[in-house]
């Protein structure tokens, strides 16, 4: 049976990679889209994205003597994230679980790809939540400017843009998720340039919409 100090440093380090994974450039202060092509230097979105990883890390003994449920409820913090939403995961999370570790040895190997998983959807959620918001405006404000445009065209030129890899959509999601974080740890100034790039974005890719439906 593995000791917990002995699987601990992988944990950290599957930590830092999901966290800033297609997101964050290390020790420059920049966000960028799905490439690095694109990006946003943010001044102390690193420290916000370390209190964010210290979240994960602070709590792997949770993790690691399957409590999961105490676990995830250290995320209750995180904005966006509610009591229920906690639940939902939890079940969600139990039931995949519960099929993986009986194929799963419990090697250290096997323990980082369960942590990946949790870690993976946590974060997952997070993103979700917020940049659905975004999408929402954007919905709401192509509709406005063109009331001849159906929902479902829109639905559809949103999906294509995202099974494109649109620049635009990659670096708008990655602002909605840090000014999540952001508005978690209440760095007001962070979440201020968040707004205006997200405005960007969205005005880009209104613009981009609608040109493709005329």
């Amino acid at each position: 049976m593995i000791q917990n100090t002995e699987i601990i440093p992988s944990l950290y380090n599957a930590t830092d990679n999901l966290v800033r994974q297609q997101f964050y450039i290390e020790g420059k202060d920049t966000i960028m889209g799905r490439t690095p092509e694109i990006r946003v230097k943010i001044q102390y979105s690193g420290q916000i994205i370390s209190k964010f990883k210290s979240l994960f890390n602070k709590n792997l003994e949770l993790f690691l003597n399957r409590k999961y449920h105490q676990f995830l409820k250290k995320f209750i913090k995180v904005s966006g994230i509610t009591e229920s939403l906690i639940e939902e995961t939890y079940i969600e999370l139990k039931s995949r679980f519960s099929r993986l570790e009986g194929n799963l040895s419990n090697s250290k190997e096997s323990q980082v790809v369960l942590y990946t998983i949790f870690m993976g959807t946590i974060i997952s959620k997070i993103r979700e939540i917020h940049f659905e918001n975004l999408l929402q405006i954007i919905r709401e404000r192509i509709k406005r400017k063109n009331k001849d445009i159906s929902e479902l065209q829109i639905e559809k030129e949103l999906g294509s843009l995202f099974q494109t890899n649109n620049e635009n959509v990659s670096i708008l999601y990655n602002l909605s998720y840090l000014y999540a974080l952001a508005d978690t740890y209440n760095y007001k100034q962070v979440k201020r340039v968040c707004r205006i790039q997200q405005t960007k974005y969205i005005n880009k890719l209104i613009y981009l919409i609608q040109s493709r439906l005329q």
